[in-house]
């Protein structure tokens, strides 16, 4: 939120504000939205609004993976011109949902190759199509099936595509020497999944794909996840892998459960305020994998 914006909706007024001294008013105002977090000396997470964005610096040009949307996208790109000289190399998106890849729109004319896994580039022109948004897009125009591969500098970039999940397109994003992985939407830590079954989602293969995550990367990796509930991190470990794939896993055995004891969907959702085994997750948003688990063990659409 812009600060004059939060001060309007808050109600700070002048009286408050004349509790502050002009340094820390000044400080308060120009204090940006967006955070950017180095992990290593060329290696940082950006966050703002949308899904977390991962940028590496390289003499061979920078590598972006996720985009959040344009105006978004912008800010992180005058902070990257603030750190190098070297141009735009490599722009990845993990999959097509709009707060990943709308601000590709925002590298249009900077970046030099713009890479996804195919079923994610039909995905976001399928979802432009519907949404009359094809004007707004900047699709990939590199893809790949299983796993893609180069050598960046001195670090080695790969995708991996581990089948459908999230999504039927979702990229786990590997920087090897770093031991540094974007999962995307694969992880939502502590937070509520979106399960998009227009795109090809699928829980219980979720639950496999977290599986051979888990077993490709070494122990001590930093995984980046998409989103996080307030007060947890985006930059999780292994074992916040394994207690996500747990809830789903949970997630699962209580919607069948319930199912096979008569009730139906709207029942579900009435008595469900958590996935039972899964205390973590909390707040906002169980009715969206309640629903998505409903449909998938029914089969319905």
């Amino acid at each position: 939120m812009k600060r004059r914006s939060f001060i309007k909706n808050t109600g700070l007024g002048l009286g408050a504000l004349a509790f502050l001294n002009n340094r820390t008013l000044a400080a308060y105002l120009d204090d940006p939205a967006f955070k950017i977090r180095m992990l290593k000396k060329d290696i940082g997470i950006f966050t703002e609004r949308g899904g977390t964005i991962l940028f590496m610096l390289s003499k061979e040009g920078t590598v972006i993976v996720d985009a959040q949307f344009p105006d978004t996208a912008g800010h992180l790109i005058n902070e990257i011109r603030k750190r190098t000289v070297h141009p735009f190399r490599l722009l990845i998106n993990t999959h097509h949902h709009g707060d990943h890849s709308s601000g590709n729109l925002a590298f249009k004319d900077l970046v030099l190759h713009v890479l996804a896994h195919e079923n994610s580039k039909t995905n976001q022109q399928n979802a432009a199509v519907k949404n009359k948004t094809e004007d707004k897009q900047f699709y990939p125009y590199q893809t790949y099936t299983d796993i893609w591969c180069e050598k960046i500098g001195k670090e080695e970039v790969c995708l991996h595509y581990f089948g459908a999940a999230h999504t039927n397109g979702d990229s786990v994003v590997e920087f090897h020497k770093a031991k540094t992985v974007h999962m995307g939407d694969l992880v939502f830590n502590r937070r509520h999944p979106y399960v998009d079954r227009s795109s090809g989602a699928n829980i219980k293969n979720w639950i496999t794909v977290l599986d051979k995550t888990i077993i490709t990367f070494p122990a001590n990796t930093n995984f980046i996840c998409g989103h996080a509930a307030t007060g947890y991190d985006v930059l999780v470990k292994q074992n916040d892998l394994r207690a996500f794939q747990h809830y789903l896993q949970q997630l699962l055995l209580h919607v069948e459960a319930e199912i096979k004891s008569g009730k139906t969907l709207d029942e579900i959702l009435k008595s469900t305020s958590s996935i039972p085994g899964a205390a973590e997750w909390t707040g906002a948003g169980v009715d969206r994998p309640l629903k998505a688990a409903f449909e998938e063990l029914t089969n319905a659409s």
